[in-house]
Order: C-alpha cells, then sequence, then structure tokens
C-alpha cells in the first residue's frame, strides 16, 4: 500500500439508527462503494449526539466529522 491514504481525509460519520444508518447499510447491500477513509459510528438517535464526541473525534485524527439524522 502507497503514501495515498496517508493524505486523504479521514471522516467520521455520525449516523441514526433508524434514517442515515440504513441507508449506509443498504449501500453495502447493493455493493456500492465509498471511500474507506469513512468511518460509520452509529447512534439511536442523533439527537444524543454531544459536542464532545465530535470534538473527541477530531482529538483523534478525523480531518472533518458529519453527522447525519
Amino acid at each position: 500500500m502507497g503514501n495515498g491514504a496517508a493524505n486523504q481525509p479521514r471522516i467520521v460519520a455520525f449516523c441514526c439508527h433508524y434514517c442515515a444508518y440504513s441507508a449506509a447499510d443498504l449501500a453495502g447491500s447493493m455493493r456500492l462503494e465509498y471511500s474507506p477513509m469513512v468511518r460509520i459510528v452509529k447512534l439511536m438517535c442523533t439527537g444524543r449526539l454531544d459536542t464532545l464526541h465530535l470534538l473527541k473525534a477530531v482529538e483523534d485524527g478525523a480531518s472533518a466529522v458529519f453527522v447525519a439524522g
């Protein structure tokens, strides 16, 4: 594996279990591909997401954080 992955942005996606996560799961079932640099975190509800979760993701190296409800 080359250095290409090291230069790509790392994205953490916080997804609602009933909405956005279902869509991501369906994409996987349909064998659609998205960047391996995206990490999905399933939440029961995005309303429960705390600002500290977003800050912790960036602190741990995420280039961007995406919240989908």
